[in-house]
């Protein structure tokens, strides 16, 4: 059965009834972090299943509830969630060596606040980047990414944007 995902990162302490509204139609929520405050989390918890990461902007309170890497297996897709990460031939440096010698089917970070969904040909690995779904930060659009994990595959990828 397929498991539907949203996926979003960088909310930097915001969260409305959009996203929630979003976020109530999934099996599960990915955060790739700067959650910004516990609110969020909290939030999205009484709406679905959350796995979050904490990202650069996140206090002690986030980091001891959230881990910097999140590395999963779900519906046979092995998952590597992280804030800073890079991109495809660009890694940062913290998770390229780890990346080369065991990579996931799907990679996952935020940070960049730029939506990107690439495929890395090398690693035979697909990354995502959700953009940022706050209000705090130099994009014009908020973004988030909508997509269903079954049976080892991954489908229906949607973009989803809100008007900052």
């Amino acid at each position: 059965m397929a498991v539907k995902i949203i996926l979003l990162s960088d909310t930097h302490g915001y969260i409305d009834e959009k996203i929630l509204s979003y976020c109530k139609e999934a099996d599960e929520v990915w955060h790739a972090g700067d959650i910004g405050n516990l609110e969020v989390t909290n939030r999205l918890q009484e709406v679905s299943k959350l796995r979050a990461v904490y990202g650069n902007i996140d206090d002690k309170d986030i980091r001891s509830e959230f881990p910097l890497d999140n590395r999963f297996t779900i519906e046979g897709v092995q998952v590597w969630m992280t804030h800073i990460g890079g991109y495809p031939y660009r890694y940062n440096p913290r998770v390229k060596k780890s990346m080369m010698m065991n990579p996931p089917k799907l990679f996952i970070s935020g940070h960049s606040h730029i939506l990107k969904v690439q495929y890395d040909k090398k690693l035979g690995l697909l990354h995502m980047n959700p953009g940022a779904v706050g209000k705090h930060g130099f994009h014009k659009v908020r973004t988030l990414l909508r997509f269903e994990i079954d049976n080892s595959a991954i489908k229906h990828l949607e973009i989803i944007e809100m008007k900052r």
